[in-house]
């Protein structure tokens, strides 16, 4: 892999390397530049692993049967012709795990990065140049993929080191989702009512916890998941009051049952991390009129969500769910950390 850097530093947001789709940011190129050596103020990774988002990966599990085959297909011709994993349908892309091998002359970027460090990017894929010499293989149950190649990181990119005391498969996993955790303790307060859609994935998982920890024991949590086994691990870790075995996409179950659970007082909180799409409508009506609903999951459509609450006549407050929040990689790794059952369950799904 080079060692040499171009002379000229790039632009800190990465714009430098945008070949297509116009006067845009990495993120809405239609086509990044993933060629080396890198900018003077670029970080070199070289890459190990792929962690594919939920709602991509399930796309491509449902249109290609399941094929692993077909499925790493698609995430290496994703990167030969965008020069990055997006996935052209969701457009979403996920994020990586790998060694910084050079850290250019004039970087000065937010994660200081050094050479040997172990990390994983917490921006996605969408935005990071990327090249894949080899995918190893894939797992269809974690949506992770092993791989071989190399990529950039801008000096506005931010990654975290990789804990020592925690499975490697098991940290990535975590990070991957960090930020949903991170908003629902920002949001939720004391005796409040929140509600998780999708609560036995892993993002769901982290929520209830983190929401239970904020709520207190005058608090309520509830999930809703309509897979049985998820939901029976959801149960296990007793930080739900109520877990309501609903499609999220069925409405007037989703608001039958949970006006039950509430008694007709609905969520102060309502936190979508649902991989699937045309769940909107049952958020906005499990949150109260002065509640908040925070949208994390990427097939979330904005029509829908605000044409909907126009439908309903709610005034409740969308939020779109960002997967930063100050902190947010160390306290979801911390939540493992704290809730020994919770890490029982991360480490008997994801560890390799």
């Amino acid at each position: 892999m080079a060692s040499t850097e171009r002379e000229k530093a790039g632009h800190r947001l990465g714009i430098h390397r945008v070949l297509e789709g116009g006067s845009v940011l990495p993120q809405s190129a239609t086509r990044l530049d993933n060629a080396l050596p890198i900018y003077s103020n670029e970080v070199l990774i070289s890459v190990k692993r792929l962690n594919i988002d939920a709602a991509s990966f399930v796309q491509m599990e449902s249109d290609f049967g399941g094929d692993p085959k077909a499925i790493s297909d698609q995430i290496a011709k994703n990167c030969q012709q965008q020069g990055k994993q997006q996935n052209p349908v969701t457009g979403s892309g996920g994020m990586l795990l790998g060694e910084v091998v050079q850290v250019g002359s004039t970087y000065n970027g937010v994660f200081g990065a050094r050479v040997g460090q172990h990390v994983a990017t917490l921006v996605s894929l969408t935005c990071t140049p990327l090249r894949l010499d080899r995918i190893l293989s894939i797992d269809l149950k974690t949506h992770q993929v092993d791989v071989e190649g190399y990529a950039i990181l801008f000096e506005s990119g931010i990654a975290a080191e990789m804990p020592k005391d925690l499975p490697e498969t098991v940290s990535l996993a975590v990070l991957d989702v960090a930020g949903a955790p991170a908003w629902c303790r920002a949001l939720a307060e004391p005796n409040q009512t929140v509600v998780v859609f999708g609560a036995g994935g892993k993002a769901g998982l982290l929520c209830c916890v983190a929401a239970r920890d904020q709520v207190g024991k005058n608090g309520k949590v509830i999930g809703i998941e309509p897979n049985a086994s998820a939901a029976e691990r959801l149960q296990s870790l007793n930080v739900c009051d109520a877990v309501l075995e609903v499609d999220a996409g069925d409405n007037l179950s989703v608001l039958s049952r949970l006006e039950a659970a509430t008694h007709g007082k609905m969520g102060d909180v309502v936190i979508n991390v649902v991989s699937a799409p045309n769940t909107e409508i049952s958020s906005i009506l499990a949150a109260r009129p002065d509640g908040k609903v925070v949208f994390f999951g990427m097939a979330t459509g904005f029509s829908k969500a605000a044409l909907g609450a126009e439908s309903v006549g709610s005034s409740v407050q969308m939020i779109i769910g960002n997967g930063y929040y100050p902190g947010h990689a160390d306290y979801a790794l911390n939540l493992l950390r704290k809730h020994s059952n919770l890490k029982k369950l991360f480490c008997e799904r994801y560890q390799a």
